[in-house]
C-alpha cells in the first residue's frame, strides 16, 4: 500500500472518529429525572449527593462562592463558583433555576452544589 493511500485511509478514519464524537447540537428541554425539591424537604432529609433542581432567589452572598438561596420554603446555602452565573446581572429579586445536588457534612448544615443556574422570565 502507497504512503499516499494510507494517509488517506488514516484521514478518512480520523473524520469518521471525529463525528461520532462530536456532541449533540440539540438540548432536550422537556422534564427531567432530576429531583424536583425543596428546600424545607432538604434540610428535613438531606441525601449526600442528591440531584436537585430549585426554583428561588439568591438573597445574600455571604463567602467566596457561598450565597444564601431561598425557594419561599427555607433558606439553604448554596455554592456557586463564578464561572456558574448567566452572563445577565443577578440580584435578590432576579427568579433563579439551581440544578446541582445536595452536599451534606458532619459539623454543618447541607449545602447544594450548583452545577448551573439559569434565570427565570
Amino acid at each position: 500500500m502507497s504512503a499516499h493511500l494510507s494517509f488517506r485511509h488514516f484521514l478518512a478514519s480520523a473524520v469518521v472518529a471525529g463525528l461520532f464524537a462530536a456532541p449533540a447540537c440539540a438540548q432536550y428541554a422537556g422534564p427531567s429525572a432530576s429531583g424536583e425539591a425543596s428546600v424545607a424537604a432538604i434540610l428535613k432529609n438531606p441525601v449526600d449527593d442528591q440531584d436537585v433542581r430549585l426554583q428561588g432567589y439568591l438573597l445574600r452572598k455571604t463567602a467566596h462562592d457561598k450565597y444564601v438561596f431561598s425557594d419561599g420554603t427555607g433558606e439553604i446555602v448554596a455554592e456557586i463558583k463564578s464561572k456558574r452565573f448567566p452572563s445577565e446581572p443577578v440580584d435578590e429579586k432576579t427568579k433563579v433555576e439551581l440544578v446541582g445536588e445536595v452536599d451534606t457534612g458532619r459539623n454543618r448544615p447541607p449545602e447544594i452544589e450548583v452545577d448551573s443556574i439559569h434565570v427565570l422570565k
